[in-house]
């Protein structure tokens, strides 16, 4: 990426030949790592890492060019670690000839030798120096071993995870118009747009060609290519360049491009996104769209609903909506939020699901539910594409049903969830994912911990098959659990 877009990077890499303890010419091919940047068509150089003049020399002038002539440019610089790659492992994988080799390359030893022989330094000097360092350190150490032990409360440990979001209530007044859930989202993509002007996109064709699903089909036309960028296909870097930007303050939007593809970016989310806000109060206002789901025939790659994988990982807000209203609303306030914020969209419900939905900007703010369905005799828990199978069942066989529509599945609204199995007696939790491990099974948990005494029947899971998405149409819907959902719902009725 900083290759294709001449980003002015500097990537340093010292290489003291081991990884841990594995030499460098078993971990790669070619014999110096400055030779990969003839593979990303960039400049590289290799500099001796233990020759002071020569570092500081070679990146004065180095950095001078870039700062006149923007690009990225790859720098090794050789050097050597005398002790392990941490205090436990210790160095005995080091051939002696090499530790004796590097210990006369020693950079402090021989630049403060070089000092001398120039008579820059004195002995007298440097043992000056030396003392006050040390009453530095020592006093620093003094500061800080005096440091009464850390002490929190749970309320402040849970507050200090996401940074705090003003969330205000926009409500539309204008007319309406009858469109589609891609349609609600590229919408609402748009007036996102217009309405921060620094705000960014980023993902693999969204550029010109407009998406994989058209979302962002004319974005460019309007907003220009500064601020729609097709990217390379390295989802990790996406992701890690979006952060960048929230560290600058603006917003950004990546689309994955299926929603299957965020496991090449798991860790920037999972251990950069997710955590930044708890360990230096630096939000990450990223916003990643994850077109998901079955039913469209496109196999075990391109059809997950991996919601879970996110929805346990303190720091994330989990958003899926099922209709277009919510689609747009919540989109909206989820580029507002300023915490990382993974967007679900269902692949299947783009282009079947119409609904009427405001033309002007508005808002739906997370954790609130919507009951899409009332009725006394059972608690339907659902959201995503499950909503409208549990619309289906329920309205073909006529069945007394509340059918809560999540919406938002971190934060998550219990108090909907507990009211009205409370009311009901019976609940039953349909999702699309396969189901151990989902979403159902801690909301199956928490009922059980907090509804015990008003079920009146076992609280019900309904999931995928443990498989992967098979291709075949015939597999595919036995695979889903459409089927399964009535049979199993006509069961807890009966109960």
């Amino acid at each position: 990426m900083a290759s294709v877009w001449d980003l002015p990077v500097l990537f340093c890499v010292e290489n003291n030949g081991y990884g841990l303890s594995t030499p460098v010419n078993e971990q790669f091919r070619c014999e110096h790592i400055a030779d990969k940047g003839a593979g990303y068509g960039m400049e590289s150089h290799i500099i001796d890492g233990n020759n002071i003049l020569e570092i500081y020399t070679k990146l004065s002038e180095i950095v001078n060019s870039i700062r006149e002539n923007p690009r990225p440019v790859l720098l090794e610089f050789k050097t050597f670690r005398m002790r392990g790659h941490e205090e436990a492992s210790g160095t005995k994988y080091v051939p002696k000839s090499l530790q004796e080799e590097w210990r006369l390359k020693d950079p402090v030893e021989n630049y403060e030798n070089y000092l001398l022989n120039e008579g820059i330094l004195t002995q007298q000097l440097i043992d000056n120096y030396k003392k006050d360092f040390q009453q530095e350190i020592d006093k620093d150490l003094g500061i800080a071993f005096a440091e009464s032990p850390i002490h929190s409360t749970v309320e402040k440990e849970l507050n200090d995870v996401c940074q705090d979001f003003d969330y205000k209530e926009i409500t539309a007044k204008g007319e309406n118009e009858n469109i589609r859930l891609i349609d609600a989202i590229s919408t609402g993509l748009y007036q996102a747009m217009e309405r921060y002007p620094e705000m960014v996109i980023m993902g693999q064709d969204i550029a010109e060609y407009g998406g994989v699903f058209k979302i962002t089909e004319g974005f460019v036309e309007k907003f220009g290519k500064e601020r729609v960028r097709n990217t390379p296909i390295c989802e990790s870097t996406i992701i890690e360049a979006a952060y960048g930007l929230s560290v600058a303050s603006v917003k950004s939007v990546v689309e994955l491009q299926f929603s299957d593809f965020v496991t090449s970016g798991f860790n920037p989310i999972i251990n950069l996104l997710a955590k930044s806000y708890y360990r230096w109060k630096q939000n990450a206002d990223v916003v990643l769209r994850m077109p998901c789901g079955a039913g469209v025939g496109a196999g075990p790659f391109h059809s997950q609903t991996n919601e879970a994988w996110f929805t346990k990982t303190p720091g994330l807000k989990v958003v899926y909506p099922a209709f277009p209203y919510d689609a747009k609303g919540l989109l909206a306030t989820a580029i507002a939020d300023p915490n990382p914020v993974l967007f679900f969209e269902h692949k299947k419900l783009y282009r079947s699901i119409y609904q009427d939905v405001p033309k002007e900007y508005y808002t739906i703010p997370f954790g609130k539910a919507n009951m899409v369905h009332k009725g006394g005799d059972v608690t339907i828990i659902t959201f995503g594409a499950g909503v409208h199978w549990a619309l289906e069942v329920v309205n073909n066989n006529q069945i007394a049903a509340d059918i809560i529509d999540l919406r938002t599945l971190q934060p998550l609204d219990t108090d909907t969830i507990y009211a009205s199995v409370k009311r009901t007696g019976k609940a039953i939790i349909l999702q699309e994912d396969t189901m151990f491990g989902g979403v159902a099974s801690d909301i199956s948990a928490l009922l059980m911990e907090h509804c015990f005494e008003y079920l009146d029947a076992p609280v019900k899971r309904v999931a995928s098959l443990d498989t992967p998405v098979p291709f075949a149409k015939a597999l595919e819907e036995d695979f889903l659990p459409v089927k399964r959902f009535k049979k199993t719902l006509l069961e807890l009725l009966a109960y």
